[in-house]
């Protein structure tokens, strides 16, 4: 489907809706949710009745303030934990998910909503370029690493499955992943040379819809639901590095509050089987809101390619996270 328009009709005559599922008894991860949707989303999960929210940020400071916004704002006590999270370093990553499985009894959620939209110079983090490292390295390690927590999860609790949520963006319609043509994807994005860092954040979007529709297919335990959502375009902190257009578009009233686009986050955490593998926009299951190169033959090889090509880059972070997949 096309960019513009289903871009334009949701800001302006959609308005998702306001989350009353109860989470009560859940414990939940938010990543990134010092700010912006994160906090958002965190601060409705603390309202709906979740028993435990861990709030994942790189700024611990930050955290604990966005911890002390959302008792205050909820009347709820001792519900967050602030835990540090920097998904530019492998190390932390793998840090935070040793501790979430050795310390929470149970995950029902994972909302991965951690991102950066990068400068426009090109900067690199444990050895590929920073926007690829945080929102599809880093964010994928992380989901897999937890992910036999959110089996034994599902297994323990059968009546709700545990919920692998990705926030991803309508933006990845903008590109068709020329780099995929080109060799191997990601030693094409890691060579400044070849890099347009304008494109980078919609490329970033475009392999996280990619890596989700193929991973879906490869998570046979029955007990996990992996999908990913399109807030739209909304208030936020994610544009803090960019000082082009982007930010002019916040002046306008079609752009959704903070809040109101949080509501997608806790939607897609909401969800049960009919996301899987499945992208969300409003608050619903809407894979025709894809890009039509997503859904086409070049899609789905490109699909497969990447996520070989990831695997390969996770084994040798942790060798063995995605044996099974």
């Amino acid at each position: 489907m096309g960019f513009l328009g289903p871009f334009l009709y949701s800001q302006l005559f959609v308005t998702p809706e306001y989350p009353s599922k109860s989470f009560a008894g859940q414990t939940i991860i938010v990543t990134g949710s010092n700010t912006g949707l994160g906090l958002e989303a965190a601060r409705h999960f603390v309202r709906l009745g979740a028993e435990k929210v861990i709030l994942a940020v790189r700024n611990l400071d930050a955290g604990e303030t966005a911890k002390s916004s959302i008792e205050e704002s909820t009347g709820r006590k001792n519900i967050c934990e602030v835990w540090e999270l920097d998904l530019a370093s492998y190390a932390s990553v793998q840090a935070f998910a040793k501790r979430a499985s050795s310390e929470l009894d149970r995950i029902d959620v994972l909302l991965e909503n951690a991102g950066v939209a990068t400068k426009i110079h090109f900067e690199r983090a444990e050895n590929h370029e920073r926007t690829i490292t945080v929102n599809v390295i880093g964010t994928f390690l992380l989901g897999l690493l937890l992910l036999p927590k959110l089996e034994e999860t599902g297994t323990k609790n059968p009546v709700e499955k545990p919920r692998w949520t990705i926030v991803t963006s309508e933006v990845h319609a903008l590109t068709n992943l020329p780099e995929c043509k080109d060799g191997n994807t990601f030693v094409s994005l890691d060579d400044p040379q070849k890099s347009n860092m304008n494109d980078r954040y919609p490329t970033s979007k475009l392999l996280e819809v990619l890596v989700v529709r193929e991973l879906a297919q490869r998570i046979t335990n029955n007990n996990v639901v992996l999908n990913m959502l399109n807030p739209g375009l909304c208030h936020s902190t994610l544009w803090r590095e960019r000082n082009w257009p982007v930010l002019i578009f916040s002046l306008f009233s079609f752009v959704r509050t903070t809040e109101v686009g949080a509501r997608c986050l806790v939607a897609g955490a909401a969800a049960g089987d009919e996301s899987h593998g499945a992208y969300m926009t409003d608050g619903k299951v809407s894979n025709g809101h894809l890009s039509a190169f997503v859904t086409s033959d070049e899609g789905r090889n490109a699909q497969r390619k990447v996520w070989s090509e990831l695997k390969a880059i996770l084994e040798d972070i942790v060798p063995g996270v995605t044996a099974s997949y």
